[in-house]
């Protein structure tokens, strides 16, 4: 299966590389790795110190009667609170994992004293803009 001289498989492999589906790929299945942790992390560590910080009872079983609908309050609330400490558990996982990166410094700029309209490279030798020799100032 020939597509303007190139096979399928050759197109797929452009496809992935160029288009960063592999990363993406590596990316999902990393997530799913981490989202074990975390929930692990989160039912096994910290939600049975919030049990006994949270209110006893069946408030997670709560339900606000309405006519004939039933909404249950208390179990959206669990999800809440679940969300917000595993929200909480994945944000200190990635300060802990990914650091930010110091910008990097920029070289100092220069005017053209001929046009001062460009900034220009301190090793310039020609300004982009009025394209005057930048080796001797105007008088």
């Amino acid at each position: 299966m020939l597509t303007h001289g190139r096979t399928v498989w050759g197109d797929f492999r452009s496809f992935l590389i160029k288009q960063n589906a592999l990363a993406l790929a590596l990316a999902v299945v990393i997530g799913g790795a981490l989202n074990r942790v975390v929930t692990s992390l989160v039912d096994d560590i910290i939600m049975p110190v919030v049990a006994v910080a949270a209110p006893g009872g069946a408030w997670r079983t709560y339900q606000l009667h309405v006519g004939p609908f039933a909404f249950g309050i208390g179990n959206l609330a669990g999800a809440m609170i679940n969300f917000l400490i595993v929200g909480f558990v994945a944000w200190r996982l990635s300060k802990l994992f990914l650091r930010e990166e110091a910008p990097a410094p920029t070289k100092p700029a220069k005017r053209c004293p001929f046009c001062r309209m460009s900034d220009l490279d301190p090793a310039a030798t020609r300004c982009p803009h009025c394209t005057s020799a930048l080796m001797t100032e105007p008088t």
